[in-house]
């Protein structure tokens, strides 16, 4: 049995293979098509979907977790498809590169994150799909292939964030930069004061974010910025209170004790809110963006037009309190550029994105559709890896290359040997 980290979802899956090559996946994708079994590789299962599950042939990608090479001349690196990402992080460090931009939980596997859409926030960088630059996949006739922007353009531009249904994706190119250090500056504001200065906010942070905490009028603001140094870690007592016993311990407590008793969420988070302090900390860019998540969670995340951000996050804000939510996990707001992944959900447009969690265990069902609501209203695209409702019909609406992608798909996947019961209700059968 195989679950997702959140316990979502859950397969069973009738055959189960680890390869250790491109040549190890071909045979397995010939196999199954031998046997008339669909075939999914899962990473982490830090999805909240039911992107990964299968009641075929299920490939573990642990085997596929090496840097290949990195060309620090050409900016370029590459790796195996499930090397996790805080192992690529050191990997890439030793050698004296890094990822431009990066989400903000490295557990997730290279290929995994990708496909699914992961990203970070950014000013000029977006998110991990958009740092491709090469890819090697398998198709559904067991043949391996690559593509970049130069050889088969189509299917780079569809199969980047692809949930896996243009091919097993084996390896990946990705853009890097020479090891660099990021000053991190957190701070506490009211949220209406966020929002008037927002534009100024955005445009002088390479990376900005905030988290704004329900049932207050209160946000925690991050701005991370590249500099030359020196590198100025937080004291190792200091991390540790902040990033492992508050952040990971005590919050688990506190979520455990507001599942049980939810009229008592928002006084708990006024006094969390009232609790928020500054900090700043200078270190190597991969443990700026990155930091531990061991509270498990459900999340629904949108990425709206960022002119829309401020209506959406007042809506979203009076909606809690309208419609008698109980919310102890605080919303994250995130930004990136527009790029021309197909199916980036940052595509064609400068995009923010809102994100909402509910504690492990507790309802979220009816939070999460009214939520879902204000962000379709702007013609929101969901997270790939995210819980959310959209079907095709929407999803074909607002990605203006849906089409071209499906096309590429119908060529590299006419059987449908890739899909599984997600792909079927986000791409169509």
């Amino acid at each position: 049995m195989w679950r997702t980290w959140s316990g979502t979802h859950e397969a069973l899956p009738a055959t189960t293979a680890t390869p250790n090559g491109a040549a190890d996946v071909a045979g397995a994708v010939r196999s199954a098509a031998g046997r008339g079994l669909p075939v999914r590789m899962v990473g982490a299962g830090h999805s909240f979907t039911d992107a990964a599950v299968t009641d075929g042939v299920m490939l573990s990608p642990t085997a596929l977790n090496r840097l290949r090479s990195v060309d620090l001349e050409a900016g370029t690196a590459e790796a195996e498809a499930g090397m996790v990402l805080s192992d690529l992080n050191t990997a890439l460090a030793e050698r004296g590169a890094a990822l431009a931009n990066m989400g903000d939980i490295a557990v997730q596997t290279l290929a995994g994150a990708i496909q699914t859409g992961t990203h970070g926030t950014g000013r000029s960088t977006g998110g991990l799909a958009s740092q491709v630059v090469g890819m090697e996949l398998v198709r559904a006739d067991g043949e391996a292939v690559r593509c970049s922007a130069d050889d088969d353009p189509d299917l780079f531009g569809a199969a980047r964030v692809g949930l896996g249904a243009f091919g097993v994706v084996t390896a990946m190119t990705m853009a890097v930069r020479p090891s660099f250090l990021l000053h991190a500056r957190e701070e506490p504001m009211r949220v209406d004061e966020v929002l008037e200065r927002l534009p100024e906010l955005q445009a002088g942070n390479e990376h900005f974010e905030f988290f704004w905490f329900p049932h207050t009028g209160m946000a925690n603001t991050k701005r991370n910025n590249p500099v030359a140094g020196p590198a100025r870690p937080l004291a190792p007592f200091k991390a540790w209170l902040d990033d492992e016993f508050l952040s990971n311990t005590l919050f688990e407590r506190v979520n455990r004790a507001c599942r049980a008793l939810p009229s008592a969420i928002p006084a708990i988070n006024q006094v969390s809110a009232r609790a928020l302090s500054a900090r700043e900390y200078t270190d190597a860019s991969y443990k700026v963006f990155a930091s531990p998540r061991r509270v498990k969670f459900v999340e629904m995340e949108y990425a709206v037009p960022a002119e829309e951000l401020p209506g959406v996050l007042r809506e979203l804000r009076s909606l809690v309190d309208r419609g008698g939510h109980r919310i102890s996990f605080p919303v994250e707001v995130r930004f990136a550029p527009a790029d021309d992944v197909w199916l980036s959900t940052a595509y064609g447009r400068e995009t923010a994105y809102v994100a909402v969690h509910v504690y492990k265990g507790a309802p979220y069902q009816r939070y999460f559709a009214d939520a879902e609501a204000v962000f379709t209203a702007v013609e929101g695209r969901p997270h790939w890896g995210k819980v959310h409702t959209k079907d095709r019909a929407y999803l074909e609406r607002v990605y203006p290359r849906f089409g071209d992608a499906m096309e590429v798909r119908e060529r590299m996947d006419p059987e449908r040997r890739f899909a599984n019961a997600y792909t079927e209700r986000v791409f169509g059968p």
